[in-house]
């Protein structure tokens, strides 16, 4: 079809057999001032920029769409595009009463195609869409969660091999334009400033440069669309999968967990693309830990077993200790405690061979030193403690590993939000084994390290800890002083993002 113009309904457009004026698009369309022969100039230029050189719009087809017929891709999405830009607001394809031929698949569901142009175009959509709904939440409120069989089904799609691209076949372009546009030094500095994200994540949690990671998320987006080299169209499909990731995180961090979920599944899809299985099975594990905080430990478990199988020949120990230690945490939540202890001891033999490993670990990896592996273990033993009926035989061996993470988070001022996540985890296991004093001043401590950074996720767990100190041992002169300081020093406010 790509041979064929847009005069024609086969070529880009689907005509409704009761066709009827579409008001909603013909409203956009008043209020922005345009006349047709101007749209359809921004659409054509629009489609040029998308590689869709088979567009060529002209007013008769401009007036065409607001007597009712309905445009095939990739208009749809120009046109959202464009009304959004003149706008500054989200205007979707449904918000012009629009819709494709073919469904595409939606903004709410995994479920999408494992190719690389629709994983462009998503990532592109989605973030910008992200960085033009300003308050927070309102986004995630349009999202839905996917679990279960939703969820797990999709993501084993990231096993299957893809066809090769045609650049990989012969090193040629996919169109006669000029040869990538990116230096050596251009995709460093992207490479560089990623890790620079990551960083500040750690040191500040996901609440004060989320739209950041997200605004560099899509500027990589539109670099994907440029005609590129196979070599370099990798390393940005890299960096993607890399900066998707991160804007998961980080919203997962704050709250926003089908924001999260959404930019974990497209960081997948950009790995693939990469051709990149440690980094995908990193993304798989970053949805394992978020299953685990909404308590589907059996999503999370299927989630660790597909990363694991994926990267079992090409992962670094680094990455296969990790994978281990969220393997237990999903054991630990299952109430399996066999299984819990020994992915934890597979944790700890297989970090033993990472200083021995003969390549350098990807930035991604390089936070999971040797404070994190002892912080893992613990939860998932403190994790197993809930499960068995607060049990102290399990909080007793989750009690020196914690401490352990505790006294070393403690030194190391790059990684704040884990040094306070840690200090709960304490204080919970103190909690554990009826030890409400030494719990409340280890809550204390992490009310400090919380107001360092700009964590949802921290701040919710101290409450959490503070609840149950308070229905546990509300008497004590210990918990209540707790339970006032937390009224000043972590109110219940809305946090933008």
């Amino acid at each position: 079809m790509s041979g064929n113009g847009e005069g024609g309904t086969s070529a880009g457009s689907a005509v409704h057999a009761d066709k009827r004026p579409n008001d909603l698009l013909a409203s956009w369309f008043v209020r922005s001032g345009w006349s047709k022969g101007e749209l359809a100039r921004q659409v054509n230029r629009r489609a040029r920029q998308l590689g869709a050189n088979h567009i060529s719009t002209d007013t008769s087809r401009v007036r065409r769409w607001l007597d009712g017929e309905n445009p095939r891709e990739p208009i749809p999405r120009i046109l959202s595009d464009l009304f959004s830009e003149r706008f500054g607001c989200v205007v979707s394809v449904e918000d012009l009463g629009l819709r494709t031929a073919r469904q595409a698949p939606s903004a709410t569901g995994v479920d999408l195609p494992w190719t690389g142009p629709q994983t462009v175009a998503l990532l592109s959509e989605f973030s910008r869409s992200d960085l033009m709904l300003a308050r927070r939440g309102f986004l995630g409120s349009s999202l839905t969660l996917s679990a279960g069989p939703t969820l797990i089904e999709p993501m084993q799609r990231w096993l299957v091999p893809s066809p090769p691209a045609a650049y990989e076949d012969t090193g040629s372009l996919p169109t006669s334009r000029a040869r990538g546009r990116l230096s050596r030094p251009e995709l460093e500095l992207l490479e560089s400033t990623t890790a620079m994200f990551r960083q500040w994540d750690a040191q500040c949690g996901g609440g004060l440069r989320r739209k950041a990671v997200v605004g560099q998320l899509h500027e990589v987006t539109e670099l994907l669309q440029e005609p590129q080299p196979g070599a370099t169209s990798r390393k940005l499909f890299k960096v993607a999968a890399e900066l998707a990731e991160l804007a998961g995180w980080m919203s997962y961090d704050v709250g926003l967990q089908p924001t999260a979920q959404k930019y974990f599944v497209l960081a997948l899809h950009a790995a693939k693309e990469a051709g990149d299985r440690p980094l995908g099975s990193y993304v798989l594990s970053s949805m394992s830990r978020q299953m685990i905080h909404l308590g589907r430990p059996e999503d999370a478990l299927e989630l660790i077993h597909l990363a694991q199988y994926g990267s079992r020949d090409c992962a670094s120990p680094r990455t296969q200790s990790m994978l281990y230690a969220m393997e237990a945490r999903a054991y630990a939540n299952m109430g399996q405690p066999g299984r819990c202890k020994r992915a934890v001891r597979m944790a700890e033999e297989t970090f033993a061979d990472a200083d021995d490993w003969d390549e350098p670990d990807p930035d991604w990896i390089r936070f999971f030193s040797e404070a994190e592996l002892y912080g893992e273990n613990s939860h998932s033993y403190r994790d197993l403690a809930y499960v068995a009926g607060r049990s102290p035989a399990y909080a007793s061996l989750a009690e020196p590993l914690m401490q352990r993470a505790v006294d070393l988070f403690a030194k190391d001022d790059e990684h704040q939000r884990s040094y306070a996540l840690n200090l709960i985890g304490l204080a919970t296991v103190h909690l554990l084994r009826q030890e409400p004093e030494q719990s409340a001043a280890l809550a204390e401590q992490a009310m400090g390290a919380a107001k360092k950074v700009r964590s949802e996720r921290v701040n919710t767990r101290i409450r959490k800890t503070v609840d149950t100190a308070v229905r546990d041992f509300g008497d004590l002169s210990e918990v209540v002083d707790l339970t006032d300081r937390l009224a000043v020093e972590l109110p219940e406010t809305a946090e933008a993002v």
